[in-house]
Parts: structure tokens; sequence; C-alpha cells
């Protein structure tokens, strides 16, 4: 498996077709996707035919892909993943941050640790421009991890939900941090 970027404790790799079960089971977890479509479960079928070929998929301008299987260094085990995928395909110029972890990773510090990895790494390898990420207004763990990643608030707005879940009545934030914002620090 193609290793992308390893932390003191992550290894970040491509995705493959074996890692339907542990996709699966993480989109399976209520509180996993609270925040995300209400918790509510994903079928066997959605995760192979909609969830594992967008992680699949390799974006032109760096000829890798955008999203990455999170595992623990010492032990190999499957924490999760990470987005760090351009949202035009054509130029890194601007990237989406954005982090999927098991509830036993969750308290830890993985979720910073890797986005700050990919942050360094986008801005000293990829050519990219400018991070951005966003979540809803009241997923004050997600939000507290783009914060230590460096991220700064720069818009609280409202999306538009195909089917309202608790606490999209609040709206959403995108947090956002440039490459010359990045060099000051």
């Amino acid at each position: 498996m193609s290793t992308f970027l390893k932390t003191d404790r992550l290894v970040l790799r491509a995705f493959t077709t074996a890692d339907t079960d542990h996709l699966f089971a993480l989109d399976n977890d209520p509180e996993v996707m609270r925040f995300l479509n209400g918790g509510r479960p994903t079928s066997r079928e959605a995760v192979e035919t909609r969830v594992l070929p967008r992680l699949l998929h390799d974006h032109p301008c760096w000829g890798t892909r955008g999203y990455w299987a999170a595992q623990e260094k010492d032990t190999g085990t499957f924490l999760g993943w990470f987005e760090f995928r351009p949202l035009d395909e054509g130029s890194p110029a601007v990237v989406e941050l954005g982090y999927r972890l098991n509830r036993a990773a969750w308290g830890h510090g993985y979720a910073t640790e890797g986005s700050r990895a990919l942050i360094h790494k986008g801005f000293t390898d990829l050519e990219v421009e400018r991070v951005t990420a966003n979540t809803m207004a009241v997923n004050t763990r997600s939000r507290r991890v783009m914060e230590k990643s460096g991220l700064v608030l720069v818009r609280h707005f409202t999306g538009d939900w195909p089917e309202a879940i608790g606490g999209s009545e609040h709206g959403e934030v995108e947090y956002a941090l440039t490459r010359t914002e990045w060099d000051r620090r």
C-alpha cells in the first residue's frame, strides 16, 4: 500500500478496496456520523459504489489521491481517514481539509497531528496556496481541531441540507489558512 505521509504516530496511505470493511464500520457508527448525516447508517452498497470510488480518485493536478487512510504507526490499526483534496481538479491552489476518525481514536490528538502534517506537506511540497475546512457550527470538537491546526474562522453560513439534522439550524462554519499566513508563523 502506498504511503503518502508519516507522522510520529500516524501513517497516511492510499485506500484500496480491501478497506471496505473499515469504511463500512466507520460510516455506521452513529456518533461518527452525527454531524454528517444525523447518525443514519450507510449501506454496504453505498460504501462500495459511492464512498470508496470517491476515496480512490486520483486528482490530475497531483497525480495522486485526495483521501488517505489513517493507521496507527506502531500497530497498523485503522483509525479513519483524512481528506486533503484540491477543490479544482486542475489546480492544487485551494484544498479542502477533512477527517473522519473512529471513536476509539477521538481525544488522542490524531486529528490535529494528521491535519498539521497535511497542511505542512501542502504548503511545502504540493503548491497549495489556501487550505479550507468546513463543519457544522455546533461541532465543537472538529472546530477545535481546525483551530489547533492553525486554521482561522473566516465565515459562518447556512448550508443547503437535503435533510435537516440536529444542530443544522445553527449553520456551518468555514475555517481557512493561506500559505502567507502559515509562513508568518
